[in-house]
């Protein structure tokens, strides 16, 4: 019974009920609108990845990479301008 698994006979009765669920004049647009989707899916996680690789690179010194300790710079510089535009 599923010695073979997927024969080619399975995959046209896949085929003949997606095309009686969809329709013929959807397929198309459907086909569309998953590749453009993974074209995304691709680009964000390459990015993602791009994003991970400065971190590892420097020796794992935090985000930025720059050796500093992650909490100090961010609070000087809202700290100095929000005094600022106070005065």
């Amino acid at each position: 019974m599923l010695r073979n698994g997927l024969e080619p006979w399975h995959l046209l009765i896949v085929v003949i009920v997606v095309v009686m669920l969809f329709g013929s004049k959807k397929l198309p647009d459907t086909a569309r609108a998953l590749g453009k989707s993974m074209r995304i899916l691709k680009s964000e996680t390459k990015a993602m990845k791009e994003e991970a690789a400065p971190g590892i690179a420097s020796g794992g010194t935090g985000s930025t990479g720059t050796g500093t300790a992650a909490g100090s710079a961010p609070e000087a510089a809202p700290a100095n301008r929000g005094t600022a535009a106070t005065s």
